[in-house]
């Protein structure tokens, strides 16, 4: 100790002496007031960016909304479209969701902090960066190569869209679950499964659909799959085989984007209303849910 006190008095620290403010401090306010600007103004960047997407779709697409453009088929409305967005985008999540909630199960009680972990939840945001045009190639060259087009297919590409989004939403879900109520259920004897299937599940269902209507939302305006997948459809008749290729809101909007045709042009902004408004109230659902389901787990 009279070491340290000692080499504290060659360098001239005395530390009885009071705290002073060192000439660092405005600088480091300047930077700290600098910091909090930048991140106010790109937040209200990216909210002006969507304030400026969803008043340009709506302004232009409102005009083309109608009860006959909702109800009927080509070539005056959409309604084929969107049952098989809906059909599609339903066969996807049923395939993702089972597949991803076991796999944030799996990490979560059984694999937690080992290298399995590690891996899979690199292999996860691997998907989660891949475009999805690539998968959009990959599932055609599996699935549809020498043979005609089919919605399933389409489905296929949105499930693996979808399921890193689940199971890493999931596992963030499941990880606000309190350990008190796993250690209460091994205390009771109860088998790790039972407290699985009986006491986490349950408590962390909300998240677990909040992270599914997201990945859901993320999904359903996917079109560079489809059009490879299931762009060569009727759309003038409502279909629910996914043996073949279904109409749906991306290659619609696609299609009559391509065409030089100026009522086209005003389809194709009123699909995009539709789409765009599907979207946000389900993002919107998500949040609440989520929030909800965030301050049940915390009490």
């Amino acid at each position: 100790m009279k070491a340290i006190e000692a080499g504290l008095e060659e360098v001239g620290f005395d530390p009885t002496a009071p705290l002073t403010a060192s000439g660092n401090l405005r600088r480091r306010r300047v930077v700290n007031r600098l910091a909090e600007w930048g991140a106010t103004g790109s937040a209200l960047l990216a909210v002006g960016v969507l304030a400026i997407v969803v008043y340009t779709v709506a302004a232009r697409g409102l005009p083309a909304i109608s009860l006959e453009f909702l109800t009927t088929g080509e070539p005056t409305g959409i309604l084929p479209a969107i049952v098989g967005t809906l059909v599609i985008v339903a066969l996807a999540t049923a395939v993702a969701m089972p597949v991803g909630v076991l796999i944030a199960l799996y990490l979560t009680e059984f694999a937690s902090g080992g290298r399995i972990d590690r891996t899979v939840r690199l292999t996860l945001d691997l998907i989660n960066g891949v475009p999805s045009i690539v998968i959009g190639i990959t599932v055609f060259g599996l699935l549809v190569y020498g043979r005609p087009q089919f919605a399933f297919a389409g489905s296929v590409a949105l499930a693996i869209i979808e399921l890193p989004l689940i199971a890493r939403g999931s596992q963030e879900v499941l990880l606000l679950v309190p350990a008190g109520l796993r250690e209460a259920a091994e205390a009771l004897g109860v088998s790790r499964w039972r407290t699985v299937l009986g006491v986490i599940l349950p408590s962390a269902l909300p998240g677990i659909l909040t992270s599914t209507v997201l990945a859901v939302a993320r999904a359903a305006g996917e079109t560079a799959p489809l059009i490879l997948l299931s762009s060569v459809f009727d759309g003038r008749s409502v279909s629910l085989n996914p043996g073949e290729a279904l109409p749906n809101i991306p290659v619609t909007i696609f299609n009559l984007s391509e065409e030089a045709n100026p009522e086209g042009f005003a389809r194709a902004w009123g699909s995009s209303l539709v789409l765009l408004a599907t979207i946000l109230f389900a993002s919107l659902c998500a949040r609440a849910l989520l929030a909800r389901s965030r301050a049940g787990i915390e009490r």
